[in-house]
């Protein structure tokens, strides 16, 4: 079995915000949470998070934010004084007196490992029977990482800080990852013998290497894998890699993007086969698209379901559902637990907020239908709203099937219109009609002939 210490203490200066750094997000996720899901498929016995900084803030978030029924409960461990990686993994030893398996270490800031990069860690470390095996990489320009030195047999000879390194060291380009496989009993007998003997005067977790044997090194595949989160900067470039990593997966599977660098897609989205994504869209969250629909241009989608054959053109969609065959826009708006059905068209200008829309329904134009239940094969009129608010509560809409609305009607709620009912242009209906009624409220024409404004001296 294998426990996980994930590191999450630091503020992070750099980042210049009151949020610690590990909160930041990367798409749909904080970089801890994203950390945390990385764990799931190597099933640990259990997970303990170092907090320090706004540690309450860090334990709610991850507690929040858990949908995954295979992470065992999260234990919060507190780092009070963050004097280095060793120091953290010290306040570790009451609370595993009894473990006598193997320990991963993860920073909380490094969010875009691979499961499969964390199972070939193990792997290695439980097949070698290693004290310790260390995530390694190759990098371009490895200028801020420590150096890992090794033998032909990977065996690692020295790791030695970036800041602390001589000329000749840093012209080495391995570099720690900041990730390592431990066994517990042996690193717990190493960790009261740290010393702070550096220029930042902490306790590093790698001059633990000097007293276990063997210590093994471990070569990431992707060196992008290991990209840690120190500013603004940083996080930025984490997301374009993440958006490169899922865009060339969905264009494998057989999503068209029509242009890759204006759309972003956050990895929690699914997408089915023949979905054509048009520029400048946006689609977040747990979020799903039906084979064969057409995103945008310039849409979002949000926490949303999205049929088969359907098409979003210039509309924001959040938290809602639209079904097969369906039309969305232009400039359309659907929010707050909206469900539009199948063969509908919700069109300029029209939005919805926690409305239901049976199939084969139209609202074409201008429209508000808020806290709404329409029939199927309604028709409604341009610039028809529901009052749905009366100051204080919000009341409910019901139109029946095939019922129709004129021009600038406005149904005041709560109200409730029948099957076959149609609206004039023009009314304010404020009392239920029954089916197969037409509705008038409105004032009648008055026509008087010959009059003309009268006018005044003043204006000749």
């Amino acid at each position: 079995m294998v426990a996980v210490a994930i590191l999450a203490a630091g503020r992070g200066t750099r980042m210049k915000s009151d949020l610690p750094k590990v909160l930041h997000q990367l798409g749909s996720s904080t970089l801890v949470g994203r950390v945390l899901e990385s764990c799931v498929s190597i099933q640990p016995s259990r997970i303990i998070v170092i907090v320090g900084y706004r540690g309450d803030l860090v334990q709610k978030s991850l507690l929040d934010n858990i949908d995954n029924d295979n992470i065992p409960t999260l234990e919060f461990v507190e780092q009070t004084e963050q004097l280095g990686t060793g120091h953290a993994i010290q306040q570790l030893l009451p609370y595993l007196k009894e473990f006598s398996e193997d320990l991963l270490v993860l920073n909380g800031d490094v969010p875009l490992l691979r499961p499969e990069t964390l199972k070939q860690l193990i792997n290695t470390h439980k097949e070698n029977q290693n004290s310790a095996t260390i995530l390694t990489a190759n990098l371009p320009n490895p200028k801020g990482y420590g150096r890992i030195f090794c033998d032909t047999s990977n065996i690692v000879t020295q790791i030695v800080e970036d800041r602390d390194c001589t000329a000749a060291q840093k012209k080495n380009y391995r570099v720690n990852a900041g990730v390592y496989c431990f066994k517990w009993p042996a690193l717990a007998q190493i960790l009261p013998q740290l010393k702070p003997n550096n220029d930042q005067q902490e306790y590093y977790l790698t001059d633990t290497v000097n007293f276990l044997n063997p210590v093994m090194a471990v070569d990431v595949n992707d060196y992008q894998e290991i990209v840690g989160i120190n500013d603004r900067k940083h996080l930025a470039t984490a997301y374009e890699i993440l958006q490169m990593r899922v865009k060339d997966d969905w264009m494998a599977a057989g999503v068209t993007l029509i242009d890759p660098d204006s759309i972003t897609i956050d990895d929690t989205v699914l997408l089915q086969r023949d979905v054509i994504i048009e520029p400048q869209t946006h689609i977040r969250g747990r979020s799903t698209i039906g084979a064969g629909s057409r995103i945008g241009p310039g849409s979002l989608i949000e926490n949303s379901q999205i049929g088969k054959n359907t098409s979003v053109l210039y509309s924001v969609i959040s938290d809602s559902v639209v079904a097969d065959h369906t039309r969305i826009g232009p400039y359309a708006h659907l929010r707050g637990d909206s469900q539009v059905g199948s063969h509908c068209r919700i069109g300029n200008f029209v939005e919805l907020k926690k409305a239901t829309v049976a199939d084969r329904s139209n609202a074409a134009h201008l429209s508000y239908l808020g806290d709404a239940t329409l029939g199927e094969k309604v028709n409604v009129g341009a610039g028809t709203i529901t009052a749905n608010y009366d100051g204080v509560k919000k009341h409910h809409t019901k139109i029946g099937d095939r019922s129709k609305t004129g021009s600038n009607s406005v149904l005041v709620a709560p109200v409730t219109l029948g099957e076959d009912v149609t609206v004039a242009a023009g009314s304010v209906v404020t009392k239920d009609v029954e089916d197969d009624s037409l509705v008038i409220a409105r004032s009648r024409q008055l026509v008087r002939k010959g009059w003309r404004l009268k006018q005044s001296e003043d204006n000749g």
